[in-house]
């Protein structure tokens, strides 16, 4: 018996150094790879999240067209992340193989990226071509808020951030003004304060005063600028209404960004969002949107993306331009008198449209089930659609056994659809189980 706890003293007493020395051993085995994208197992996937502050994983299946097509770009993005001052790693498990791990993280399609930082994970929605997925997850690892003191401070700092998120630059602003939302909007935004500049910046921001908080849209050439009052309340709500652009084309992180905002969306449906046309209505729909910040206005080519479009009562044959009020969900709003933009006075009628939605004229519809469903297939994570289609054979099965007929309900499903797929891509046929490309 004395025997017995001897042993087990001893084994106590062993362990924190034996699994120090693992814990050793697997840091020297990942450095060893350092710069190059890591091949996990179920062995050593866990190890792998611990030991890395910032690690992004992708999910593959060998089979995958798209997994194949991802990994030359993320072995060319994983060499110069290695070498940042704050080194951000990238790993790769078989999650068809591993489905343990899979299923622990939800994985239902493939190529799923998620990014683990400090443990935790955040589902990747970025571009995934290697130049710009390295500027995209330099803002994980960047500070909340950047202290800028010169002009020059300033331009280094615009020209890091890229195209990829929303900036925000606030000129003779106290750090603390925004510091709670850098970080609860860390994710969505970049944001810096500049301590010192000259009149030239001034001008070329086109404030006049201090303080002033600048949101800039590079990707959209767009930019406003908020002088206060600088409390909390009118602080975040400046912030939210400025993480989107005044007008917003329908995409598949679009869809995602919208999830994230409360506002009633101004859906504008057109014919082709490319021709002039249509590029005149969108510079009227920016417009309305800066003087009706309590609304996201978007707008879709029916061209571009026929299978969203056609959930709100549109085909071949509707008239557009065609405006209607989407919840973002299965509810939308007609307004009266309404249904169709003319090409003449169109900015008229887009303010005779806004008023008539806010006076009540309007007529609630549900989106189009036969279309909605089509639409719900397109993006929907084909995992959930294969458990869907076992869980409604089950059933029928079940009641052809009572000899009762069957009627089985779809919408319930697809109220929220849980990956999405590309305009040019979103109505092919994909293999079961694998996710599109994402748009660059």
């Amino acid at each position: 018996m004395s025997f017995l706890f001897i042993f087990l003293l001893l084994v106590l007493v062993s362990w924190p150094f034996i699994t120090a020395a693992e814990t050793e051993q697997q840091k020297q085995q990942f450095a060893v790879e350092s710069g190059k994208v890591l091949e996990l197992d179920e062995s050593n996937f866990d190890a792998a999240i611990s030991n890395f502050d910032y690690i992004l994983v992708d999910f593959y299946a060998p089979w995958c067209g798209h997994c194949k097509r991802l990994a030359p770009q993320l072995d060319k993005a994983a060499s110069i992340l290695a070498d940042l001052k704050q080194p951000i790693s990238i790993a790769k498990i078989d999650a068809d193989k591993y489905k343990r791990v899979g299923s622990k993280y939800g994985i239902d399609g493939y190529p799923t990226l998620k990014i683990f930082m400090h443990g935790v994970p955040t589902e990747y929605y970025g571009p995934r071509k290697a130049d710009l997925l390295v500027r995209f997850l330099k803002k994980f690892v960047a500070a909340d808020v950047a202290i800028l003191n010169s002009d020059s401070a300033i331009s280094e700092f615009v020209e890091a951030a890229g195209t990829s998120f929303p900036i925000f630059i606030g000129f003779g602003l106290n750090e603390s003004a925004i510091s709670h939302f850098a970080v609860k909007y860390k994710k969505r935004a970049w944001f810096s304060v500049a301590k010192d500049f000259s009149d030239k910046t001034m001008e070329f921001y086109d404030f006049d005063k201090v303080p002033a908080l600048v949101a800039r849209h590079p990707n959209y050439d767009e930019q406003s600028i908020f002088y206060g009052p600088f409390e909390e309340k009118f602080v975040e709500d400046y912030i939210k209404q400025s993480l989107l652009p005044l007008t917003l084309p329908i995409t598949e992180e679009n869809l995602r960004l919208l999830k994230d905002d409360e506002r009633k969306v101004i859906l504008t449906i057109l014919e082709d969002e490319s021709d002039d046309r249509s590029k005149k209505l969108v510079k009227l729909l920016k417009a309305a949107a800066s003087a009706n910040h309590d609304f996201v206005f978007v707008f879709v080519g029916f061209k571009q993306w026929q299978g969203f479009a056609e959930s709100f009562e549109v085909s071949k044959k509707t008239k557009l331009p065609k405006m209607v009020v989407w919840d973002g969900d299965e509810e939308y709003f007609s307004v009266v008198g309404s249904d169709s933009i003319e090409d003449e006075d169109q900015g008229s009628q887009i303010t005779q449209f806004i008023q008539g939605y806010k006076d009540g004229n309007i007529i609630q519809k549900r989106i189009s089930s036969g279309s909605f469903m089509g639409f719900i297939n397109s993006m929907i994570g084909i995992g959930t659609v294969t458990i869907i289609v076992f869980v409604v054979a089950v059933v029928m099965i079940i009641q052809s056994l009572k000899e009762e007929p069957v009627t089985v309900g779809t919408r319930d499903e697809g109220d929220h659809p849980s990956s999405s797929t590309s305009q040019a891509e979103a109505r092919q046929p994909l293999r079961s189980g694998e996710k599109q490309d994402k748009e660059d």
